[in-house]
């Protein structure tokens, strides 16, 4: 098997991984094809429409399209097939691999022989050699001779105006040396960044897994700081800008009202229970597991003290929430604080009131004008733009009592000028 661009492409699931790298496939002239399970994304890809707020999507969908459909009959034509499903957990925090086997299985019913099967979905170290390659060997599909298996972990990083599938630096893994050269031969031919081989497939699982604890440490190390200083009265925003000013040996992450998206509060979950089954306990991995989790509950009750300080009680009280997705300027919900923030606030009998621009579906108000309107606090649980550059006359005008700037983005001292009680996470 040689790569070039003649070739056919299927990949499997077109969500914020899988829907953009078929498009760059398609740009690259590959013959590209799209699986996946849900009919209305289908048939909105099929219209040229992206079912995902995302601008380099939304750009090239209609000049670079593509064939989508829910048969998995289509994986036959596949000369390189791309596993881009989701890899979650469940409600006890375990990881959950049903995507990933089951896109596993529909690829070894369906594969012509000499084919490249790649998975870009994050796992653990081992899933490709414990979970994937049994799934071919029991289709009588060799590894190594009839297929070729390797691993190549998402980077994609949603609303970001620079990086994006096109240019994200990639690594990549397989199981033998063929494997491996087709792998990299391919994602040369679609990515403008540099390709790094790595020695094993677990290896390369391993990548994925270190980037977003890496991540996680470092934004539950700050979370924590935020709430120390909180106690100390000093304004943990300034400080850490304040060490940014080192050139080296530091680099500034900051504190929120929570962490989400599909990969930081999920993906070291997965190293933390493979781990577990190998005899090893991640400490440190669960410790800022538990501070991020923690973080909405904290929203809430910096809310609390604050309704205090006016003598409001969270019983009765019309709570406006800014924000449900869980990044600024995009419409993805996965993991997002402001859900349980949501909940949180409905669980002490306030009213919420939800305003999203992003996602209109999940707002149960009109506009931010009606949320204003009728609440008497706000959390602003996610920085969009439309809230960032909100004027804090604007709340005074509507008599907002309490402000909670969970994305620490609002003027904290021109709120305060309006007789406004602020507070942000850990300012």
């Amino acid at each position: 098997m040689k790569i070039n661009q003649k070739q056919t492409v299927v990949v499997i699931g077109l969500g914020y991984v899988g829907l953009p790298l078929a498009i760059r496939c398609k740009e690259k002239e590959y013959e590209v094809f799209g699986f996946d399970q849900d009919k209305e994304k289908i048939d909105l890809i099929n219209k040229n429409k992206s079912p995902i707020e995302e601008k380099f999507i939304e750009e090239r969908i209609g000049k670079f399209s593509f064939s989508a459909t829910t048969d998995e009959k289509i994986i036959k034509k596949a000369d390189v097939v791309l596993i881009c499903v989701p890899t979650p957990v469940d409600k006890n925090f375990y990881p959950d691999l049903k995507p990933v086997i089951g896109a596993a299985e529909a690829t070894a019913r369906n594969l012509k022989k000499g084919t490249l099967v790649v998975l870009e979905s994050t796992v653990n170290p081992g899933v490709s050699e414990e979970v994937i390659e049994p799934i071919f060997r029991a289709a009588n599909l060799k590894v190594g001779k009839d297929v070729f298996i390797a691993h190549c972990p998402e980077r994609i990083n949603p609303g970001d105006p620079h990086w994006n599938v096109t240019n994200i630096p990639r690594v990549v893994g397989s199981f033998d040396k063929k494997g491996l050269s087709l792998a990299v031969k391919f994602y040369e031919s679609i990515v403008d960044g540099s390709i790094r081989p790595m020695k094993s497939i677990r290896e390369a699982e391993a990548v994925k897994i270190v980037e977003n604890s890496f991540r996680d440490i470092n934004i539950a190390f700050v979370n924590e700081l935020a709430r120390s200083f909180e106690k100390l009265e000093i304004d943990v925003k300034d400080v850490i800008l304040g060490a940014a000013t080192k050139p080296f040996a530091f680099m500034p992450h900051f504190p929120s009202c929570g962490v989400g998206g599909h990969c930081i509060p999920v993906d070291p979950y997965y190293l933390i229970e493979r781990a577990k089954a190998s005899g090893f306990d991640h400490k440190f991995l669960r410790i800022a597991r538990e501070i991020n989790n923690s973080m909405p509950t904290y929203t809430v009750e910096l809310l609390q003290d604050a309704l205090n300080d006016v003598k409001l009680p969270m019983n009765g009280t019309a709570i406006g929430i800014l924000g449900v997705s869980y990044k600024a300027n995009v419409d993805d919900v996965r993991e997002s604080p402001s859900i349980q923030i949501i909940n949180l606030v409905k669980s002490h009998g306030a009213k919420a009131l939800v305003f999203d621009p992003h996602i209109p579906k999940k707002s149960n108000v009109k506009n931010l004008e009606e949320l204003l309107k009728r609440s008497e606090a706000i959390i602003l649980a996610t920085d969009h733009n439309e809230f960032k550059s909100l004027d804090p006359q604007l709340f005074k005008k509507h008599k907002i009592k309490v402000i909670i700037d969970g994305k620490n983005c609002l003027d904290k001292e021109a709120i305060q000028k309006q007789g406004i009680i602020y507070k942000g996470i850990g300012r």
